[in-house]
């Protein structure tokens, strides 16, 4: 691990003093944008390190950011010209139409490393061939995390999502070439595994040691699927194009260590907006300290529920930053006949059926009734009557509530993931 290029902090008073300084350089930034101007006054800068001082910044939503429209956005909000501005980001949302982030060459250096660590953190390197099946389109996460590989030393097949190079292809691929390293969503990895298994394979026959996730929730259940299934470890990063990559897995399942020196967090309670106890469950509001010389983001309601432990010791290196865990609830959820359905909660009970090769979840409404139909591909040699009644059982014992099940050809789900930057996996057509 190259520390000097991947910027680490050389200690805890650095990454402080760090902190300190892009703290105040993101509040001035932010002062030249119309939208901030006067959220903004009254704010002192040289005590924004006090905790009081700081909360009087308003937290920025998604619906108050999306509410002011495409056109108000770049006039009031964002602050580098055309001249300035090197390329632009699409939002990640699934929902809703898309706004094009600014970013500059500077945002972009300091971008870049944030993709390095990620592979940093799993240990990947000259000796690796990555295989990379994200998106490479007008989302910037693929082409990001393919450089970030060659900057670490990999070897890269720029492949692409489903909807560039067909999963049969992805996997010849696979097997000519013996990738030790995938990277991808984690829902596009059980549909590439699941077509292996139909054919009477695994990914694992073919040489892949390692998955790195990204750009969706992995639950401890998915994970322990794909591990399974690819006979691999998997570790998981966690990114916003609203900010970069900020965070990834030392340890599969460990948590993420979150670059605090280049996106500054809080959790804060949700409802009275004060700071929870260090290890409680709270709201995810996160700040850009380097990626915010055209899109000054402060203070964004990011709308995780997560848990953030302060790191132990005054190393050098990904010790120093905090540890973050999802609480494995968000406000995803559906409200069907009443009942609260958790997003993650569902994925959870779906993905620990071994039978569950892949699923679908829409909430629909007919002759004003609310419906919820899951969609589900079985397993090869899976009982697929036997499936339905397991799942239908465990859908009243969970939730209380009796689903309509569709059944899906293998394979089929996963072709429509493969259209989309994320994986939508749950719908709301009410």
């Amino acid at each position: 691990m190259d520390a000097e290029s991947l910027m680490l902090p050389a200690s805890a008073r650095a990454l402080a003093d760090l902190q300190s300084t892009r703290k105040r350089a993101a509040v001035e930034r932010a002062r030249t944008s119309p939208f901030w101007a006067g959220r903004l006054a009254g704010i002192d800068l040289d005590r924004l390190d006090d905790p009081a001082e700081w909360r009087r910044i308003p937290v920025l939503t998604k619906d108050e950011l999306r509410g002011i429209g495409s056109d108000a956005f770049y006039r009031d909000f964002c602050i580098a010209g055309r001249r300035e501005t090197s390329e632009f980001w699409r939002s990640g949302g699934s929902t809703g139409r898309p706004l094009f982030y600014p970013r500059t060459t500077e945002d972009l250096a300091y971008a870049m490393v944030g993709f390095r660590r990620v592979y940093a953190c799993a240990g990947v390197g000259a000796d690796d061939l990555v295989h990379l099946s994200l998106p490479l389109g007008i989302h910037p996460a693929g082409h990001l995390c393919a450089r970030a590989a060659e900057r670490e030393g990999a070897a890269v097949m720029w492949v692409g999502a489903g909807n560039a190079a067909p999963s049969a292809m992805q996997l010849d691929l696979i097997r000519s070439f013996r990738p030790s390293v995938w990277v991808g969503m984690s829902s596009y990895a059980i549909h590439l595994a699941n077509l292996a298994a139909a054919e009477g394979e695994k990914p694992a026959d073919h040489g892949v040691e390692k998955i790195v996730c990204t750009a969706e929730p992995l639950s401890d259940a998915k994970r322990a699927k794909l591990s399974e299934l690819w006979g691999a470890r998997v570790f998981d990063s966690i990114g916003m194009t609203e900010m970069m990559m900020m965070g990834a897995e030392t340890a599969p399942g460990g948590g993420f260590r979150l670059w605090s020196d280049f996106v500054y967090p809080e959790v804060i309670d949700a409802d009275s907006g004060d700071p929870v106890a260090p290890g409680e469950e709270g709201l995810l509001v996160v700040t850009s300290l380097v990626t915010n010389n055209a899109t000054p983001f402060l203070r964004w309601n990011t709308g995780d529920i997560v848990r953030l432990a302060a790191p132990a010791g005054d190393g050098v290196g990904f010790d120093l930053f905090p540890i973050m865990r999802h609480a494995h609830r968000t406000a995803g959820f559906f409200k069907v006949r009443g009942v609260n359905i958790g997003h993650n909660d569902l994925e959870d009970m779906m993905f620990a059926n071994p039978d569950v090769g892949d699923f679908r979840v829409e909430a629909a409404s007919a002759d004003g009734r609310d419906l919820l139909m899951i969609y589900l591909e079985a397993c090869a040699g899976a009982d697929a009557d036997g499936l339905g009644e397991r799942v239908a059982a465990e859908m009243q014992r969970v939730f209380g509530l009796a689903p309509d099940l569709v059944w899906c050809e293998p394979g089929a789900i996963a072709k429509t993931f493969e259209q989309s930057v994320k994986a939508t996996r749950f719908i709301d057509t009410r």
